[in-house]
């Protein structure tokens, strides 16, 4: 693979220009150095932010004062947002990466952004076969039903499982219990709640794996782009919708007591995700060249991969399990059928303009 750089003026403008084209392996933009150090911090508390509210906001007394609906909104936009990403912040630009004209010409005769995703897509399909076939058997033997359409142990991060007692067939609720429920509350079905929220950390944790990955990569971008300004500004909101995203479904997690550290860990790592890529772009900002080719096969990749890991997440885990087999928004009336749909609709318009400047 070719990696000879091109020598004239414009050789660490944005790659995609015809006249600005360098495919060798240094360096990236040197101008605003102290804003973008200062960048590391602000995007960190605006990730932060976005990705910690929703979690803090639903575990303590802001729960009792911020209405309902404000929670809801932040769930349904949050999956517009997801959405939104999977398309125009992750499959477009992998699309752009994987047929730079930097690449081989092997690159470029077959549409290898596409079969990416699509094979992220199919593989986390599998591991959710796997886990709903693994798990319903497991709690066959138990004697517990399950809501065959996402609400049992393989459950599903957008609004988590609900295991079912055979006998009261009736939700398991953790945030209130009556003297039946907890007089019936045997090691077995004990250990089914607990192999559910293992079932859930497991899907939030494919959730978070495309976004950190994409979060990193940005991150790396923003430390040596020469359109700095503009990419920093568009970067704040970006990051904090994208945390709401994120944050909206670990504050629905329905998790037994001793797992409630897993929502708040993973809020605050996401926080730090495209700190740490700032601050690595930074460190390798002489001879880290986002327009190269090496580059451009490891962004194009990891793009295409987060992309399929987040369609799923969204069309499936969200959309799906969310509208069309949630038997409470089945029921729901008009009026809140149409806020929900508003608020993902919101959501991903916001995400998609921002696709404008990043």
């Amino acid at each position: 693979m070719s990696s000879t750089t091109d020598s004239s003026p414009s050789a660490t403008s944005t790659p995609a220009g015809p006249d600005a084209l360098n495919c060798g392996n240094g360096g990236g933009s040197d101008d605003f150095f102290h804003l973008r150090i200062a960048s590391i911090f602000i995007i960190m508390i605006a990730s932060s932010f976005g990705a910690l509210f929703p979690v803090v906001a639903r575990r303590t007394r802001l729960n009792n004062v911020i209405p309902k609906a404000v929670f809801d909104f932040a769930k349904y936009f949050g999956s517009g947002v997801i959405i939104a990403t999977a398309f125009i912040h992750l499959l477009s630009p992998a699309i752009d990466e994987l047929t730079s004209p930097c690449l081989g010409a092997g690159w470029n005769v077959y549409p290898w952004p596409l079969a990416l995703c699509m094979l992220a897509i199919f593989g986390i399909f599998f591991v959710e076969l796997f886990a709903f076939r693994w798990g319903s058997a497991k709690l066959a033997k138990l004697g517990i039903q399950h809501d065959p359409h996402g609400h049992g142990l393989a459950g599903h991060a957008a609004h988590g499982p609900e295991v079912l007692d055979h006998q009261h067939h009736s939700p398991q609720n953790p945030d209130s219990e009556s003297d039946i429920e907890k007089n019936n509350k045997t090691p077995e079905f004990t250990n089914a709640l607990d192999d559910s929220a293992v079932a859930q950390i497991i899907g939030i944790f494919i959730l978070e794996f495309g976004i950190i990955l994409h979060s990193v990569l940005i991150g790396l971008t923003l430390a040596v782009d020469p359109n700095f300004k503009v990419l920093f500004v568009v970067l704040v909101f970006h990051q904090m919708f994208e945390g709401l995203g994120l944050g909206s479904r670990l504050a629905f997690l329905k998790l037994p007591p001793k797992y409630n550290y897993v929502a708040t860990v993973a809020a605050t790592l996401y926080g730090f995700t495209t700190p740490v890529g700032i601050a690595a772009g930074l460190g390798v900002r002489s001879t880290y060249n986002p327009g190269s080719a090496k580059a451009n096969i490891v962004s194009g990749v990891m793009d295409s991969l987060s992309s399929g890991i987040l369609l799923y997440t969204g069309l499936v885990e969200l959309l799906a399990h969310e509208f069309l087999f949630n038997k409470e928004m089945n029921q729901a009336s008009n009026r809140r059928l149409g806020f929900a749909c508003g608020s993902m609709l919101l959501g991903a318009g916001l995400m998609s303009l921002l696709g404008r400047w990043a």
